[in-house]
């Protein structure tokens, strides 16, 4: 989703007080490349927070961050000659990233969230660094950041000290049409003057929880849709199966296990499955007492990673309601140290994130393998293949989900429980919170593949019951799921052919929202 563009002049505004920013402003900025600007009161709450860092500059005793050096080294005072040079050497030395380029959203948001952090007063930074910051954004410029680089702790070091280099003029960016070009090029055609910093303001820029909680926020709109997704492909795989939708009825779930994601999920499977004439055939021509686990437990399931989700989601509502920097200025005008950088809130949901995220892509992938083993999809013919034998089926379509399935279980090992010293043991112990956030972003991408195989193989499985004519019709939403891969490119029943490209026009479908859109237009909103 990096689109690479200039914001629009037209393009929605998003503005930036002394208020709260809200989860929709970064992914508006992020992946919508809204405009952003800073309004008249957080300018003024940042000009008075800039006076007493000025004050504070010119008193002969040293103040962290204003008239020191940093970490380690915060025990020499810096006379007022070499400040500027200080600022300047804190952001080239931190800039210090490797590997690839992370992704354009994931910067965007990182300036966002750290704009909106200074424009708070609580950094003591002129309004003019700030509002440069809103120019790079409006202007489509995008500071190249690196994989590797931070720990969690002092917040997300290296990554924001690459975006405040760009500041400076320096560094490494791409512009509006993703092409790599000198920045002072870039800020010469957008109309943008290089900022010189003074005390304190780079270390400002790169103290913070940003490109974690950037990443955060992204990561629970994804999987918000994909938990939705995942109650979609739960319900077609267990009409296909000719299992029963009783054990999905109300009362089976909040008044008696009262876990507010497990009823919401029962409540999604059971709308998609409303007017269906296969379920509830469990006890036809090979009787079954109980469905098999990975479709009578989903709204189990799929309710426990809802309520991780919700939980995460607090957590990025405070972290966003947060003024992370250190030294902060305070209200009645002290400078106070703090520890507030540290990313442990942050890189704990991270990581029970990507325990859902597995946990789910597991209980499909199983949901998938029942589908196709002729032993176990009461009279499915094995793989769903045409003719099998000669064909294959889906049989190495379950093969690339296992892959994602086992991927994402080495995902889900935390990085928060680890943690190694630096800065001559000043920091000792770290978060590993962007490390967190980086795997979480591919534990998505994979559970979004993996969703869309066990979608390939229901609508195959229904269309070949719908064929059979097998003891009545599909339900009008998993009807309308079927119709939405088939138009996106999933090719249905009959003869093998080139896999790879059905499960990726199946990936994307369930990647866009589509599938959710499609089927929401016959049951109305899902959870």
């Amino acid at each position: 989703m990096d689109m690479h563009s200039a914001v629009a002049p037209d393009a929605p505004l998003v503005q930036v007080g002394k208020a709260d920013v809200s989860a929709e402003d970064v992914l508006a900025v992020a992946r919508g490349n809204a405009r952003v600007e800073i309004g008249p009161d957080a300018l003024a709450e940042m000009a008075a927070a800039r006076a007493r860092i000025d004050a504070l500059a010119a008193e002969p005793r040293p103040v962290y961050g204003v008239s020191t050096g940093f970490g380690a080294l915060a025990v020499r005072h810096i006379s007022p000659e070499l400040r500027a040079q200080l600022q300047r050497s804190l952001v080239r030395s931190h800039a210090a990233g490797m590997g690839p380029a992370v992704e354009r959203e994931v910067v965007r948001a990182l300036m966002f969230l750290r704009m909106k952090t200074l424009a708070s007063g609580r950094t003591g930074v002129r309004p003019l660094v700030a509002q440069t910051m809103a120019a790079l954004l409006n202007a489509g410029i995008t500071p190249v950041v690196r994989e590797f680089g931070s720990l969690g702790c002092s917040g997300d070091l290296a990554p924001l000290s690459h975006c405040a280099l760009v500041l400076m003029g320096e560094g490494t960016a791409t512009g509006p049409d993703g092409v790599e070009k000198p920045v002072a090029e870039l800020l010469a055609a957008a109309g943008i003057e290089p900022v010189e910093l003074l005390e304190k303001e780079g270390l400002a820029l790169i103290n913070g929880t940003d490109g974690m909680l950037g990443m955060l926020v992204m990561a629970i709109a994804d999987l918000q849709r994909l938990f939705t997704t995942a109650d979609i492909t739960a319900a077609m795989t267990l009409e296909a199966l000719l299992g029963t939708d009783k054990v999905l009825a109300p009362e089976l779930h909040a008044p008696i296990r009262p876990h507010p994601g497990q009823a919401l999920s029962a409540a999604n499977m059971l709308a998609v499955l409303k007017g269906s004439g296969l379920t509830g055939h469990h006890q036809d021509d090979a009787p079954r007492v109980q469905d098999a686990y990975s479709i009578r437990c989903a709204p189990q399931v799929a309710g426990a990673g809802r309520d991780t989700l919700a939980h995460a989601q607090l957590v990025a509502s405070r972290e966003l309601a947060a003024s992370v920097d250190n030294p902060v200025v305070l209200p009645d005008g002290r400078v106070e140290s703090n520890g507030n950088f540290h990313g442990a809130p942050v890189a704990y949901v991270l990581d029970f994130l990507a325990i859902a995220a597995a946990d789910l892509g597991s209980i499909s992938e199983r949901r998938t393998d029942r589908l196709l083993d002729k032993a176990r999809s009461h009279g499915l013919p094995a793989f769903l293949a045409d003719d099998p034998g000669v064909d294959s089926g889906l049989m190495i379509a379950q093969y690339t989900q296992a892959a994602l399935v086992s991927e994402n279980k080495r995902l889900a090992v935390p990085a928060s429980v680890d943690s190694i010293p630096s800065s001559a043991m000043q920091e000792d112990h770290v978060s590993m919170g962007w490390s967190a956030a980086r795997k979480l972003r591919q534990a998505v991408e994979n559970l979004g593949r993996i969703l869309a195989v066990e979608l390939t193989a229901a609508a195959r499985a229904l269309e070949i019951r719908q064929q059979a004519d097998a003891s009545g019709g599909l339900a009008p939403a998993t009807a309308a799921a079927m119709a939405a891969a088939r138009e996106a490119g999933v090719g249905g029943a009959g003869r093998d052919r080139f896999l790879s490209p059905d499960l990726e026009a199946a990936a994307a479908l369930v990647a866009s929202g589509d599938l959710v859109r499609a089927v929401e237009r016959v049951t109305g909103p899902l959870a």
